[in-house]
């Protein structure tokens, strides 16, 4: 495999296992350190977005359909499946643990020291004021959303750049022969 998909692969799955990281210390007593501040949304999407679009680039560029991107998967190392398999896998049961944890309750927001969230339920929609531990668990679950959604995204560009870089090399390999 040529070394650009071995950098391509290994900084998306880097990426997703920090995020995914991330996303698990949100379990932990107390809030992250980072629910006051913008930055690491926007450092999520700046780092995501060329990394994902590269990943499909890359695959639209092989022409490959999904049995061979399978097939060329399953020719990578054991150990790089396995943990290309558990980002995927973790970051899937995050989403569901988390999902399962929130109800219907997102968007929190403090306002003159009262704490708010939006109420998604079904015909009773809208904005509602909530105790501060309430808060601060909606808060918790919309961060761990914030990391553990990309970091899903990032698993499956390391996916997408592994098994196309292994495709490449055995075109490569075989137009040589």
């Amino acid at each position: 495999m040529e070394w650009s998909f071995k950098l391509h692969g290994g900084i998306a799955a880097g990426l997703s296992t920090v995020l995914l990281l991330l996303a698990v210390l949100t379990w932990l007593p107390g809030t992250l350190p980072l629910a006051g501040s913008k930055w690491p949304m926007v450092t999520i999407v700046v780092l995501l977005f060329p990394i994902f679009i590269a990943a499909l680039v890359r695959i639209f560029l092989s022409g490959a359909d999904r049995h061979s991107m399978w097939l060329a998967f399953r020719c990578l190392p054991g150990r790089l499946r396995a943990f290309l398999g558990a980002l995927a896998i973790s970051g899937v049961l995050l989403m569901l643990f988390s999902e399962a944890g929130a109800g219907n309750w997102r968007a929190p927001e403090v306002k003159d020291g009262r704490y708010f969230v939006f109420d998604t339920t079904p015909y009773a929609r809208g904005t509602i004021e909530v105790s501060h531990s309430q808060y601060e668990a909606v808060l918790e679950s919309d961060q761990r959303s914030m990391f553990a959604i990309p970091g899903i995204l990032l698993s499956g560009a390391a996916y997408v750049v592994f098994a196309t870089g292994e495709l490449r090399r055995a075109d490569t390999g075989f137009r040589s022969s």
